[in-house]
């Protein structure tokens, strides 16, 4: 076990991950803060207290695990850490949480905080929208806040704590506890019987619009038949009139109009006579 670290240990400039579980560190060396590239840090099993304010430059950090130290206050420096994906505090003492976690440390993805001294759920975190992995075993909550409002959860641990019932939360989490394997079995039917009556309407309006077209095409074709029919209709009509004019040719009648005549009235331009003789006719107006 380590009580101390080398002070030389800045030099190693490119680490990246830097593991000091299990040792008897009551503070954190100076040197670990000088790692310009170190983005994995595992401290747990030591005998911390806080942090220094220069843990503030290690801006790469990606993971910290601080498990099982002596923490009774969330370490203020870790605000100052926007680019912290997850965060490792279970097994310490810890209370509460500061309400700036939510706009300081946007990009938290997940938090555990098992065997702590919550006595309820700290309201900062139902504002980590983007929190994917909460796990709070072995706190004292009496009972848990709707937190369906968390819709990146995706994993919420709350096992031995003195809450009665499983909390509520969106339907894609997953639950680990007491009662939830009950409540996501429950949940399950209820997700696959609300899907199969979407399924049964959708079917229920595509058949609906399948009928409509068909009864559409019916109808359309019945007027389209009519209109043949009558067309037909008209056709033989004038058929028979041609036929009747063929097979009488001597009758010339045409409708009996004022603005029209039968053919034979005009019989009477024959008659002899009703032309004036050529000759007479010139004679009368030139001589």
């Amino acid at each position: 076990m380590l009580n101390e670290l080398p002070d030389d240990l800045y030099q190693l400039e490119n680490l990246r991950t830097l593991a000091l579980d299990e040792n008897k560190l009551a503070e954190l060396p100076e040197a670990v803060c000088s790692l310009p590239h170190l983005s994995r840090l595992y401290l747990g099993g030591n005998r911390l207290q806080g942090l220094p304010v220069s843990f503030t430059r290690l801006q790469t950090l990606r993971t910290l695990w601080i498990e099982r130290n002596f923490l009774y206050h969330f370490p203020q420096v870790l605000l100052s850490m926007p680019g912290l994906r997850c965060l490792q505090m279970g097994d310490n003492r810890l209370k509460g949480l500061p309400s700036e976690i939510a706009t300081e440390m946007p990009g938290l993805k997940g938090l555990w905080l098992y065997a702590n001294r919550l006595e309820k759920v700290p309201k900062v975190l139902l504002h980590l929208h983007g929190l994917e992995i909460l796990d709070l075993d072995k706190n004292r909550i009496a009972a848990f806040p709707d937190m369906s409002g968390m819709k990146g959860l995706r994993l919420f641990s709350y096992d031995h704590n003195p809450a009665k019932s499983p909390p509520k939360v969106a339907e894609t989490v997953t639950l680990v506890g007491e009662g939830a394997q009950e409540f996501m079995e429950e949940r399950s039917e209820q997700i696959k019987q609300r899907e199969e009556e979407e399924e049964e309407e959708r079917q229920r309006e595509k058949q609906e619009a399948e009928d409509k077209e068909a009864n559409g095409g019916e109808e359309g074709g019945e007027e389209e038949g009519e209109g043949e029919e009558q067309d037909e209709e008209l056709y033989e009509e004038e058929v028979e009139e041609e036929v009747e004019k063929e097979e009488n040719p001597d009758k010339n009648y045409y409708p009996d109009d004022d603005d029209f005549y039968l053919e034979e009235e005009l019989s009477y331009l024959d008659d002899e006579g009703y032309y004036p003789n050529e000759g007479e006719y010139y004679d009368r107006r030139f001589f």
